[in-house]
């Protein structure tokens, strides 16, 4: 096996300690036997376990080897795996490199084991090479992840050649991506030693724009202006605003569900971070994806200045915003900064002509995003819509004047009207 690993060029670690280099390092120190027989088992065993700790975050499934094999390709972002995401294979001398990669992870898809369980008496490999395991449910793992690595698997299990290994792969990353921006759909970003880092949300909710009763115009627009971003022409910074428990941030995550497939992602930021929103777009301007940097609940108190920050990476800076880059935010208040009588204090009369500073200061930032769009609560009627729809989509079987009754007397003791509301009257009466 080691020898395997020493050929690798584009997709060799140089971190010793991966599980793939250790086991080279053991079947190494097999062969030259300058370790005991229960020392290379104690190795063994080890290594098998970070398999399987893999295989259980990302609900691997029959043969765990091929998997963790697969997971290594469409996670390593190299020169060669970088330049194929959302774009596939083109000419050129790096095929040549990746191809060299294909044959050794092809030989090491077909490793046999045999020798070395024999000599040790011991079956790890044996057993995760055909392996069934505990059924989880989806919250508790990895997915979307899951699925896209075992179907992988799946295929790279029956190439015949480097050739056809080279095909399999690349049309992955043509379709999916590669690196943790193939995989998921939505970030986090933290901070380690200083550093930003990103961390996905293995599980987003699986939310469509359908799943929204009514709002149809305000729906329409965000898709008008999304499907203008992810195909490359020009976009608009979206604002939603408008009252609670309405849907916007609802039709964020839904406008990201729709169009993942073709090459959207969402990094979420919180206003706290703002001060590493450019060191955020510097890590993803020249990635072959459209991000959306989605701000929820986004306001500022009179006393926060966080927001100058964010006008800056908008369209304040001296560096122009990338174009696979836009900003999506919520927010409760139309203007985001804290309005007060006091900004009419600077109001300046001559001649019927009126300007005040503070006011053009707080209303800088939200002119800088050309898409808003308005959500306000619905009346009684629309209420009672929402709440038939969701019924019905629910498959919750109650007479209809019933139903009404309940969700009417529901509503005036959580929050009055609106879509948060009703489908908490869904859940309850679900319940």
């Amino acid at each position: 096996m080691y020898r395997e690993v020493a050929k690798l060029i584009l997709y060799g670690e140089t971190d010793q300690t991966t599980i793939l280099n250790s086991l080279a390092d053991i079947f190494r120190k097999w062969e030259s036997k300058e370790s005991s027989k229960a020392e290379l088992i104690r190795a063994i065993y080890t290594q098998v376990k970070r398999i399987l700790i893999v295989a259980t975050d990302y609900g691997f499934d029959t043969n765990l080897w091929h998997n963790y094999l697969t997971y290594l390709l469409i996670t390593n972002e190299n020169p060669f795996s970088i330049t194929c995401e959302k774009i596939g294979a083109n000419e050129g001398n790096v095929n040549h490199f990746a191809k060299n990669d294909f044959q050794a992870f092809l030989n090491l898809f077909h490793f046999d084991f045999g020798p070395i369980e024999q000599d040790l008496g011991i079956d790890a490999f044996s057993t995760i090479s055909n392996y069934k395991a505990i059924v989880k449910k989806d919250l508790m793992y990895n997915k979307n992840v899951s699925e896209k690595v075992r179907g992988l698997s799946a295929r790279l299990e029956t190439a015949k050649d480097e050739n056809e290994f080279f095909t399999y792969v690349t049309d992955f990353y043509k379709a999916y991506g590669v690196g943790m921006f193939g995989l998921n759909k939505a970030f986090r970003i933290n901070t380690v030693n200083d550093q930003v880092v990103f961390q996905p949300i293995n599980n987003m909710e699986m939310v469509v724009l359908d799943d929204l009763v009514g709002y149809e115009i305000q729906k329409q627009k965000l898709i008008e202006n999304t499907e203008s971003f992810v195909q490359g022409r020009k976009a608009n910074n979206a604002l939603l605003f408008g009252d609670s428990g309405t849907g916007k941030s609802t039709s964020i995550k839904a406008i990201v569900n729709q169009y993942y497939d073709q090459g959207l992602r969402m990094i979420e930021i919180y206003k706290h971070q703002f001060k590493q929103l450019s060191t955020v777009v510097a890590m993803i301007k020249n990635r072959n994806y459209k991000y959306i940097i989605y701000m929820d609940d986004l306001s500022f108190e009179e006393f926060e200045i966080e927001y100058k920050f964010l006008k800056a990476v908008i369209e304040g800076g001296v560096e122009t915003k990338p174009d696979n880059i836009l900003i999506y935010a919520t927010s409760n208040r139309r203007h985001i900064i804290k309005e007060t009588w006091k900004d009419r204090n600077d109001v300046n009369i001559d001649n019927g002509i009126h300007k005040s500073d503070n006011m053009e200061e707080k209303m800088s930032l939200v002119n800088r995003f050309g898409c808003q769009i308005c959500y306000i609560k619905p009346d009684k009627k629309e209420f009672n819509h929402i709440v038939l729809e969701l019924a019905k989509k629910n498959g919750l079987d109650i007479p209809e004047d019933k139903l009404l009754a309940e969700a009417n007397k529901w509503e005036i003791s959580h929050g009055g009207f609106s879509g948060r509301t009703a489908q908490q009257f869904i859940n309850y009466m679900m319940g």
